[in-house]
C-alpha cells in the first residue's frame, strides 16, 4: 500500500518570522514550498523540512511571480505571509512608501492569488492571508500600513465570496509578534524591547494551522490572535 499523497502548500515569506514558523507547523503533514525572494535564504530551510521545495521570487516583480508559478502543477493551499511595515505619520509617509507597502502587502498578494487560482480551483484549495490587528483599527503613526492591511482584508473577503463553494478562505489577524519585524518597529519608536510582550511566532502559525485543518463542511473565515499578558 502507498503511503497517502501529501497536500502541497506555498508559503510566502516562508525564510524567516511568522511565514518560518508556519512552515514549521505544517511541515509534518504538508509538502511545504518556501517562498522566498532569494535561493540562499529559501535553501536552508528546505533543507530542514521532511518535504519541501523553494519557491522563489520577487514578489513584486511580475515576470518573476509568472514564472515561478508555472512550475507548479499542483496546489491545495496558499499562506500569505511576506510583507512589510513601513510606519509614520502621514505628515511623514512619501508617496514612495504608500506604493511600497501597497505594492507587496496588497497587489503582490492579489496577483500570485490569480496566477494561483486554476490549480487551487482543481483541488478545491485553501487561501490563508496573513493580515494584522491593524487591519481593523488604525492608530496614529500607521496610516499606511494599516491602509494596506484594511485593503488586503477587503480583498481576502471578495475572494470568499467569489470563490465560495470553490475554495475556502481565512485572514488570521495577530495582534503584536516576536519577530525581526517587530524589533525594527520598536527600535525606530525608540522603546525598549520585551519579547514577553508579544505574540510568539508559533501561536500565529497554530492559527493558521487551525484554519487549514478545517473539515471541508468549515471555513474559518477570520481569526484575531492577540498576546494574552499572561505572561
Amino acid at each position: 500500500m502507498t503511503a497517502a499523497k501529501r497536500r502541497v502548500v506555498l508559503i510566502t515569506g516562508a525564510s524567516r518570522g511568522i511565514g518560518r514558523a508556519v512552515a514549521d507547523a505544517l511541515a509534518s503533514d504538508w509538502r511545504v514550498l518556501v517562498g522566498g525572494t532569494r535561493i540562499e535564504t529559501v535553501q536552508p530551510v528546505v533543507d530542514l523540512l521532511p518535504d519541501a521545495a523553494s519557491f522563489v521570487a520577487d514578489l513584486t516583480d511580475p515576470m518573476a511571480v509568472a514564472n515561478a508559478a508555472a512550475e507548479l502543477d499542483s496546489l491545495d493551499a496558499v499562506v500569505h505571509s511576506a510583507g512589510i511595515c513601513e510606519g509614520g505619520t502621514i505628515a511623514q509617509t512619501s508617496r514612495q512608501t504608500w506604493s511600497r507597502q501597497f505594492e507587496l502587502n496588497v497587489v503582490a498578494v492579489a496577483d500570485l492569488t490569480r496566477l494561483l487560482l486554476p490549480l487551487l480551483r482543481a483541488s478545491h484549495g485553501q487561501v490563508v492571508t496573513i493580515n494584522s490587528g491593524a487591519g481593523f483599527h488604525a492608530g496614529a503613526g500607521n496610516g499606511s500600513y494599516s491602509a494596506s492591511k484594511f485593503a488586503l482584508r477587503a480583498f481576502t473577503d471578495a475572494l470568499r465570496e467569489e470563490e465560495r463553494g470553490r475554495l475556502r478562505v481565512a485572514s488570521i489577524h495577530p495582534g503584536r509578534v516576536d519577530t525581526d519585524m517587530q524589533v525594527a518597529l520598536q527600535a525606530r519608536a525608540g522603546r525598549p524591547y520585551t519579547p514577553e510582550a508579544y505574540l510568539r511566532p508559533e501561536s500565529v502559525a497554530a492559527a493558521v494551522k487551525l484554519a487549514l485543518d478545517a473539515t471541508e463542511d468549515a471555513v474559518i473565515e477570520s481569526v484575531a490572535v492577540r498576546p494574552s499578558g499572561l505572561q
